[in-house]
C-alpha cells in the first residue's frame, strides 16, 4: 500500500506591506484583526485571550462557521521572536494537524510577511482526497484575505486604532 496520504499539505504566501514590521508583527498577533478578517466565518474568540494581542505560551478558542458547519479550535503561540517571527499550532479542533510560522522581514520601504501554513486533516485518504482538493485552496484563501486586511490596517494607519 501506498500512504501518500501522509504528506502534509503546506500553503506558502508572501505579501509585502508597506510599514515596519512591528506593525505587521503586532496586527498578526491581534485578536481583534483576526475578528474583523474573518468576519464573513463569523468567528469569534470564544475562551483563552479574546482580545487585543495574544502572548507566548497563550491560547485561544475560535468559534466559527466553515462549509455552512460551526467548528471550535484552539490554537496556543508555541514560539515567539518579537518583531520577527511566531509560530501558533492547533492544541485541539477539527484538524489532525496545523501549524502556522509567520515571519517578518525588513525591507526598503516596508517588511515581507510569510506565512507557512501547514496542516492534515484526519480521515486517512479520505482527508487527503479533501486536502488536496477542498482544504488547500479553501484555506489558501483565507490567508491571503487575511493578509489583505493587515495590510491594509497597516498601511493605512488604521492599526493605531486596534494596537496600544
Amino acid at each position: 500500500m501506498i500512504y501518500l496520504y501522509k504528506t502534509m499539505p503546506q500553503i506558502s504566501l508572501q505579501t509585502f506591506i508597506a510599514a515596519p514590521p512591528k506593525v505587521c508583527f503586532d496586527l498578526s498577533l491581534n485578536i481583534d484583526l483576526h475578528k474583523i478578517s474573518t468576519v464573513h466565518t463569523n468567528e469569534e474568540a470564544i475562551a483563552g485571550t479574546t482580545t487585543g494581542l495574544i502572548k507566548l505560551g497563550e491560547f485561544v478558542t475560535w468559534r466559527a462557521r466553515h462549509f455552512g458547519v460551526w467548528f471550535k479550535m484552539t490554537s496556543k503561540i508555541t514560539s515567539l521572536v518579537s518583531n520577527e517571527s511566531f509560530t501558533d499550532e492547533m492544541v485541539k479542533g477539527p484538524f489532525k494537524y496545523i501549524v502556522h510560522t509567520h515571519t517578518f522581514q525588513s525591507q526598503v520601504g516596508g517588511t515581507m510577511m510569510t506565512d507557512v501554513f501547514s496542516f492534515q486533516s484526519p480521515f486517512g485518504v479520505l482527508g487527503f482526497i479533501v486536502d488536496k482538493f477542498i482544504l488547500t485552496a479553501y484555506l489558501e484563501k483565507l490567508l491571503i484575505d487575511r493578509n489583505a486586511v493587515i495590510k491594509k490596517y497597516a498601511e493605512d494607519g488604521m492599526w493605531k486604532r486596534l494596537v496600544k
